[in-house]
């Protein structure tokens, strides 16, 4: 028995007496009590409806990076926009997206950040995966960096050089993309593959004549070669996007947190916006990084949290490059359309969803 059904019961016994009975006014006074006990047995708003409440908070697995991209997430962590929520965090960090987006199909986390190249070559392989909001955009990240003592300080210079790329990355596509606006292919160099974090020591100990990578890498190796340094970018032959990716199974079943995940993001994004200098210390201090560093990529990066029509065309230009050079078995460009989820973002914020118009 309820507490409320209690209280009823005592009322009614203590006025279910003759006088009582007897009196003008019983019916009315029934009346209320039956409605003070329905009342009271209204339950409390959850914090599904954005109001506080007795509902316990929701457990996700987040799997992301320490790279500049995953700002977002990691303000967001800091102050605290995803507990505002009701979401309950588990962290898993990696030192670049293809790893973070790996334990997202192992089943390790819910979601992960990770740029566009990773999850074009998880959907080619027959992952449902799913993008649910770009959280950064980049035309300046990737570059190739390389030493002027290799005899390097134009283009047609990299012809037959040592340059390491990390495979299945931005990385990987960028390299080529550079490669062919200077007139050269992949075959004219002599690729090294090497994951991110091998990249300063191989150009420092001479085991390579260059490297395509991103920041802080880029950065770092820039500080440690100093004038001995000649870097190859370009803001117009490729634009990196940082996502965040989900299965879809989880997405479709957990609405409501997802929709709970962007809110939290969005809120950060509009935090940086006007807090730079805390913003970076946040950056910093996350990602146990100096401070410094932090502010010499930091305007490389746009930060906002948007769904627009460029994720899908990067996803069908790097689609045709992997086909081109055999690094797919798929002959056909999926249907990327059913692999980004719009409606989510369109819900809490429906002017950040420009990938229909």
């Amino acid at each position: 028995m309820g507490p409320e059904v209690a209280v009823v019961n005592a009322m009614l016994s203590h006025y279910s007496t003759p006088f009582f009975l007897g009196h003008p006014m019983w019916k009315t006074v029934l009346v209320l009590i039956f409605t003070a006990a329905l009342c009271g047995c209204q339950k409390s708003p959850s914090r599904e409806s954005g109001q506080e409440g007795a509902a316990q908070p929701r457990k996700i697995t987040i799997a992301y990076t320490d790279q500049p991209q995953s700002t977002l997430i990691h303000v967001a962590l800091a102050k605290g926009y995803f507990a505002r929520e009701g979401l309950e965090i588990q962290s898993l960090k990696y030192s670049y997206g293809k790893e973070a987006l790996q334990s997202l199909i192992e089943g390790k986390a819910d979601l992960a950040s990770v740029a566009e190249t990773p999850i074009m070559f998880q959907v080619l392989k027959g992952e449902k995966i799913c993008v649910i909001a770009n959280v950064e955009a980049s035309g300046l990240n990737n570059a190739i960096i390389a030493r002027k003592d290799a005899g390097i300080s134009g283009p047609g210079d990299l012809k037959g050089k040592r340059i390491g790329f990390t495979s299945g990355t931005t990385s990987d596509f960028f390299l080529d993309s550079f490669l062919t606006s200077a007139g050269l292919t992949r075959q004219a160099i002599r690729p090294v593959a090497l994951n991110s974090a091998e990249m300063l020591d191989a150009v420092i100990g001479k085991k390579v004549d260059a490297v395509c990578t991103w920041n802080y890498t880029l950065a770092k190796i820039k500080r440690r070669l100093g004038a001995d340094v000649t870097i190859f970018s370009d803001p117009v032959i490729y634009t990196e996007t940082f996502n965040i990716a989900a299965q879809q199974n989880f997405v479709r079943n957990n609405p409501e947190t997802v929709q709970s995940f962007l809110r939290a993001l969005i809120r950060a994004e509009a935090f940086v916006a006007k807090h730079t200098d805390e913003s970076q210390s946040i950056m910093s201090a996350a990602t146990k990084t100096d401070l410094s560093l932090v502010r010499e990529v930091w305007n490389s990066f746009q930060y906002r949290v948007v769904l627009d029509k460029r994720l899908l065309l990067t996803l069908e230009d790097e689609t045709r490059w992997a086909m081109k050079n055999k690094l797919t078995d798929q002959t056909v460009i999926p249907d990327y359309r059913k692999y980004i989820h719009l409606d989510s973002l369109r819900a809490v914020k429906p002017e950040a969803v420009k990938a229909d118009r």
